[in-house]
């Protein structure tokens, strides 16, 4: 019995050393190198770029302990390569750095985050008396109670000069919500938070951020800027784009007051030191850094972070940026370690899925397959064109079926026809509105939703003039089969077709 067992171990030991030898191969095809996998994700960076009409983009990615990837792809306008040092705006990434600078005040013992923030301003005067009910939490949850509908943000006809002319306009406005009730993604709240931070440090937010930040974390290039002017007069930026019927347009970017929610330059490079410090634990206390990256009570938004965890329990913070001419993503997942921010020379558009980028790229990191999708810019803008030309000719061959019609309209076939005619004129005098709808309540500007939606607002705006066209004709045929109707039924009817006088016996 122990022969058959010393036998039995034998066979096994053999059988285990066998699948040891056979396994080594297959282990070292599926690791790959650090080179490999950037290389992989270089392709498939430049293939959605591509795909999207993008001209220039930056990407940073952390992952453990270290930097893993930075990276820069295309050129400027003028001919200069982006590379990993060149400067992008990151707009509302700019929250979480605001969000951490408030809560550094916290941790100093200089604000307190439940106190209602107009107690750190006495002069403030308010209508609406709800406005002292509104804490530093309420501010940097986004839960204030105000909106862009309640307080125009973008869509105000003269931008914001300064922090405190911000302030001031807490005298007039009537919230929306009881702070605290209600979730609404606003800039202004940031706005009052920058001011917040200047008050209690004695020192200008720029000047804060930078003594505060960006330099105990080594961001040698990274700045901040109250008006987007400054962009456009920086010629270390890359310019702006927004797409037109699938071509790439520079554009400056239109003049918005940005200080405290939108306002911060950064280059991948230091963008990979940002992610790394958020779980290395340099920004705050364990407390406060766990607020900072917590989910609000109503809702994801947290303090200058879009906080979620997954079913395993698995914690990720966010962020999205967006300007007219740039955009910014970012996402950190705290458990894995693995950060990945991109920013890029093209602004928000309907047809460009940006999260993508870093989708992708983090599947790429794991290992796991991207897929590529046909719902890109270049493909939409195509369809796009196609429906632009298509609704030209579909409208020529219906004036064309008009003018030869020989059946008379109808007051029936004529409202019929006003209906349908009348949807895309609808559409877009109702388009800002429809927007907000979409948007969560962001009240879009016109130029705004033109870089946005460029070429769809080509193709309602032609469909439109097609459909006016016809409803005219048609009008003006009804109102000649009418004309004639009346003649036709006359007393002088008999006078006009056989030349005899009515009065005649």
């Amino acid at each position: 019995m122990r022969t058959v067992e010393k036998k039995m171990w034998l066979v096994l030991s053999c059988f285990l050393l066998l699948m040891g030898i056979l396994a080594r191969p297959a282990s070292a095809v599926e690791v790959r190198s650090k080179a490999e996998v950037q290389q992989e994700i270089d392709q498939y960076v430049k293939k959605t770029m591509r795909a999207n009409h993008i001209q220039g983009a930056a990407l940073a990615i952390v992952h453990n302990e270290e930097v893993f990837y930075t990276q820069g792809y295309g050129a400027m306008s003028d001919g200069r390569d982006i590379n990993d040092r060149t400067p992008f705006p990151i707009a509302s990434l700019s929250k979480s750095f605001t969000a951490l600078a408030v809560l550094q005040l916290v941790d100093k013992g200089l604000i307190e985050l439940d106190a209602p923030y107009a107690s750190y301003f006495p002069d403030l005067a308010p209508k609406d008396e709800r406005i002292r009910d509104i804490t530093v939490r309420d501010l940097l949850n986004q839960t204030s109670g105000l909106n862009d509908k309640v307080n125009p943000d973008m869509t105000r006809s003269s931008p914001y000069q300064s922090l405190r002319q911000v302030n001031e306009s807490l005298n007039t406005v009537q919230l929306a919500n009881d702070p605290g009730a209600a979730y609404s993604y606003h800039n202004p709240n940031y706005q009052y938070l920058a001011l917040l931070v200047e008050t209690m440090s004695g020192q200008n937010f720029s000047d804060y951020l930078e003594d505060h930040i960006f330099e105990p974390l080594g961001m040698r290039d990274t700045f901040n800027v109250s008006n987007t002017r400054q962009i456009n007069e920086n010629s270390a930026i890359p310019r702006g784009h927004y797409v037109l019927l699938g071509h790439p347009v520079s554009q400056s970017e239109p003049s918005w007051f940005v200080d405290g929610p939108a306002g911060m330059i950064s280059t991948a490079e230091d963008m990979a030191k940002w992610m790394l410090a958020q779980y290395n634990g340099r920004l705050l206390t364990p407390e406060l850094m766990e607020q900072y990256q917590t989910a609000g009570q109503k809702g994801p938004y947290g303090m200058g972070w879009l906080a979620e965890e997954d079913e395993q329990g698995g914690r990720t913070i966010s962020h999205s940026g967006i300007l007219w001419t740039y955009k910014a993503e970012e996402t950190i997942d705290l458990d894995q370690r693995l950060g990945i921010a991109m920013m890029f020379d093209s602004g928000l558009n309907a047809f460009v899925g940006y999260s993508a980028f870093v989708d992708g790229i983090a599947k790429i990191m794991k290992g796991e397959k991207t897929e590529s999708t046909i719902v890109n810019s270049k493909n939409m803008e195509a369809v796009m064109i196609l429906l632009v030309l298509a609704t030209m000719a579909w409208g020529i061959y219906r004036l064309y079926r008009i003018h030869r019609s020989k059946k008379a309209m109808t007051t029936g076939k004529l409202i019929v026809s006003l209906a349908g005619g009348l949807l895309p004129i609808l559409i877009l005098l109702f388009l800002s509105p429809l927007a907000t709808f979409i948007g969560a309540g962001r009240v879009l500007p016109w130029y705004g939703l033109w870089t946005a939606m460029s070429s769809l607002i080509i193709w309602l705006v032609v469909l439109s003039l097609v459909n006016l066209t016809v409803m005219v004709c048609r009008f003006r045929l009804y109102y000649q089969a009418k004309k004639m109707k009346g003649i036709t039924t006359s007393p002088y009817q008999g006078n006009l077709q056989g030349n005899l006088n009515p009065y005649e016996t």
